[in-house]
């Protein structure tokens, strides 16, 4: 059985949380291949609200197998308190497997994310401050420590030891803070190894045999394709891979065992943090699309900024993810508007783009070039097929699809699980 992958097609906070809740009804494991807890997808079941962080989504499903991929990095004492929270609501969460090479977040991580993004000033990059860029640069510097670390006291012992001989240095003579004692953070580690070792596991060797054994085998990111550290706006970026090459790399699975790829796209556009968004709105809108969408961080609570559907980046991350499939997200949120604008090219000096330009001058310059569509003033929430959506509606689907690179499988009409229009089967 061939695996399937779940990205982002926008800047993130596309609604994949609920695209992978829906499909983990069908499929045995669900892998959280990159990123870390400066993610999050919101799911809702019945009248319940679920903020995921590190968890994929298939937790809530209980005939699924979750797990934390390879390409992950980790903050332990934030996914034991996932756990913890999900359990107190009634969620099963012994099924998890983590991966045995996946990175750990330190506490100097935390520290050095925080400090350094403070001294950028206006030149910050928008990170939520939780370790997740320090604790991948140190995994490509070689110095990283890994899941499997906390199995052996005495290695754990010695890379602390040596990660923190270099870390206090820079807190300390550079950045004038605090350093951290080496056998306090090694107490505090010891004490999540004997929590998780449960959990850990050789992941890519399970989703090996799984795949052999005809299970199905679903690949969530985090972030989205613009997010991406190669094929996003950098440097405003993640500091992973979020596109599904990075779904290959962070989970052990290699390229030629995926079937198709689904791209998660909002009917709108959002991102958080900084960097270049030509569809963005500065006004009344863009306020309006904001509350009316909710559109809140899952991780950090922070505003998201909002503008309007971008055809060019959703063509982008059509082609640079190989995706088969769009899965459009929040339909419903674009209820009651009399005329729905869509960009779909880019002016930049003068000249027209239909791709996103290649430098990062041109991208920061680009003015939206926009199509009006006419909008619709019914209430969408409780349509189940494609026919039960006002014509209108259809058409702005059927516009999006057109110019978006892929077809559109799926629809999202609400927040609740099965406010979902299939149109074509996403298994």
């Amino acid at each position: 059985m061939p695996a399937v992958v779940l990205v982002g097609a926008q800047w993130g906070d596309e609604g994949k949380g609920k695209a992978t809740d829906i499909l983990g009804g069908v499929v045995d494991y669900v892998v959280r291949y990159q990123g870390g807890n400066n993610a999050g997808h919101t799911v809702v079941i019945g009248d319940q609200k679920y903020a995921l962080h590190l968890l994929p989504t298939g937790v809530l499903s209980p005939n699924v197998t979750p797990v934390i991929g390879n390409g992950v990095v980790i903050d332990p004492g934030v996914l034991l308190g996932e756990i913890d929270g999900l359990a107190a609501r009634g969620i099963d969460c012994s099924r998890l497997l983590i991966s045995s090479n996946a990175h750990l977040i330190m506490p100097h991580h935390k520290a050095l994310d925080k400090v350094t993004e403070r001294y950028l000033g206006k030149a910050k990059i928008g990170t939520t401050g939780r370790g997740i860029g320090p604790a991948y640069g140190d995994k490509i510097y070689r110095m990283g420590i890994r899941v499997q670390d906390l199995l052996d006291p005495g290695i754990l012992q010695k890379k602390i030891e040596a990660a923190l001989n270099e870390k206090n240095q820079i807190l300390t003579k550079i950045y004038n803070r605090r350093g951290l004692d080496p056998a306090k953070v090694l107490e505090e580690y010891l004490g999540y190894a004997e929590r998780l070792r449960p959990h850990i596991a050789d992941t890519a060797l399970i989703l090996s045999k799984a795949l052999d054994d005809d299970k199905f085998v679903l690949l969530e990111g985090g972030q989205g394709t613009l997010l991406d550290i190669d094929h996003g706006t950098y440097p405003f970026v993640t500091s992973s891979s979020p596109t599904s090459g990075g779904a290959c790399a962070g989970s052990g699975i290699p390229p030629t065992r995926l079937n198709r790829v689904i791209g998660i796209v909002k009917a709108y556009t959002t991102r958080v943090g900084s960097g270049p968004f030509p569809t963005e709105l500065l006004d009344e809108t863009g306020e309006w699309l904001r509350k009316t969408g909710h559109e809140y961080g899952t991780t950090t609570g922070r505003n998201r900024r909002c503008g309007w559907y971008d055809a060019v980046i959703s063509r982008y991350a059509a082609r640079i993810n190989g995706v088969t499939d769009f899965f459009l997200t929040k339909l419903d949120v674009l209820s009651g508007l009399e005329k729905i604008p869509v960009c779909v090219a880019y002016d930049v000096n003068g000249v027209r783009h239909d791709e996103i330009p290649m430098t990062q001058t041109d991208f920061h310059h680009a003015k939206p070039i926009y199509e009006e569509f006419p909008g619709w003033e019914e209430d969408i929430t409780s349509a189940k097929t494609l026919d039960d959506l006002p014509p209108n509606a259809q058409a702005y689907v059927k516009a999006l699809e057109d110019i978006s690179g892929a077809p559109i499988s799926a629809i999202g009409v609400g927040p609740g699980r099965t406010q979902t229009l299939q149109i074509r089967s996403l298994v």
